[in-house]
């Protein structure tokens, strides 16, 4: 029934014409969710939006102009997490136009969105995003690299936050992703290249502390991300997942260090909501780890560590997990297509197959889902 249901709803939309938001918009009353896909392009960076239904199926239903430019490239040029990301409340998407230097923001309603603000990132070639709260930090990856922050108004719109700007450890760090951690005091980023956490502490005024420099266990952190009990989870391109305890100085202390993914090119990690379970993603071999997340941070691996394959060659790169911790979906950059596996009882994702319809080996970038 509710299959015809939105049949009909899309029948009477190509009858009478509606433009692609307002297809969006009326097509989001039909579907729980929505998962929104960035293409970096340097022609015109757009943002494709697709509805998602109660089984964790997807369809497209209308792209968004970001009002600047992305990187271009073939496989993910801007080698980063967080190039895309919803707010907490899901009423806002931010996106980063790593080749104008710019960010933009947008309003979300469904699978609609409406761009507020394309601003300044406030440094070369930005490639990552994280929000808390009213605060929005952006990574700029270009030069020595730099973090600014900018206070996002209730309607989307983005003010830097004066001296907000703060250095990394130093030149050539290679930085790939940032973070705040759940009760917004710490803001983390991973120096691939040095091997690097850097912590600063988040100021009332929204500016930051200078950053204190953590050395990890695993090589080549890349993707950080706070389970809800405040562990921080780091996968590295090492191949390694690890956990650590934030320390109000600003140190780390190893709680789980470097177990294995078993796969290659693990460069991507998502917690799930409920904060039991972190999935790492590996690019080499287009497949998944799953790991439990204990009360005390500790990682333990699910079963044999793959819990989910993509087909060969889908180089899968940004994850992202619907709001209700049901589904994950990866962004399948050499094929152009989105992964979808449903979550199951025991941690272990069912392959539920794969969206077509996006460039492969194009420079995709970018995944977000609720």
């Amino acid at each position: 029934m509710k299959s015809l249901k939105l049949a009909v709803v899309v029948c009477l939309l190509a009858a009478v014409g509606f433009w692609p938001g307002q297809q969006a918009s009326l097509l989001a009353q039909e579907n729980p969710g929505a998962v929104f896909v960035m293409t970096n392009s340097a022609n015109g960076n757009q943002i494709e939006s697709y509805a998602r239904h109660a089984d964790g199926s997807l369809q497209w239903t209308a792209s968004f102009a970001t009002g600047g430019n992305g990187s271009g490239g073939t496989i993910d040029p801007l080698h980063s997490q967080g190039s895309l990301i919803l707010s907490q409340d899901h009423r806002h998407l931010f996106a980063v136009n790593a080749g104008s230097g710019t960010i933009s923001s947008f309003r979300v309603d469904g699978t609609s969105l409406a761009l507020v603000d394309t601003t300044n990132s406030g440094g070369a070639f930005p490639s990552a995003l994280a929000q808390s709260g009213d605060l929005l930090y952006v990574l700029n990856a270009g030069g020595n690299g730099n973090v600014t922050g900018f206070r996002v108004t209730p309607n989307g719109d983005l003010h830097r936050i004066n001296k907000s700007t703060s250095n990394l450890s130093g030149p050539s760090t290679s930085p790939t992703s940032l973070v705040f951690s759940p009760n917004g005091q710490f803001l983390v980023v991973t120096e691939n290249a040095t091997n690097n956490v850097d912590v600063f502490r988040v100021r009332p005024n929204g500016s930051l502390s200078e950053a204190v420099s953590n050395s990890t266990p695993g090589a080549q952190p890349f993707a950080a991300v706070f389970a809800p009990n405040g562990a921080l989870v780091v996968a590295g391109t090492a191949n390694t997942i690890s956990s650590f305890q934030v320390q109000s100085d600003q140190t780390i202390h190893a709680i789980t260090s470097a177990l294995p993914t078993d796969g290659q090119a693990t460069c991507w990690d998502v917690v799930t909501p409920n904060g039991r379970i972190v999935y790492a993603i590996s690019a080499g071999t287009s497949n998944l780890a799953g790991f439990t997340i204990a009360h005390d941070g500790s990682l333990t691996p699910i079963a044999a560590t793959i819990v989910g394959s993509n087909p060969t060659g889908s180089t899968n790169l940004d994850t992202a997990i619907s709001q209700d911790g049901h589904f994950v979906y990866t962004l399948n950059a050499g094929t152009g297509t989105i992964g979808i596996f449903s979550v199951q009882s025991d941690g272990s994702l069912l392959n539920n197959g794969q969206v077509d319809g996006l460039p492969a080996s194009a420079g995709l970038n970018g995944l977000a889902a609720f």
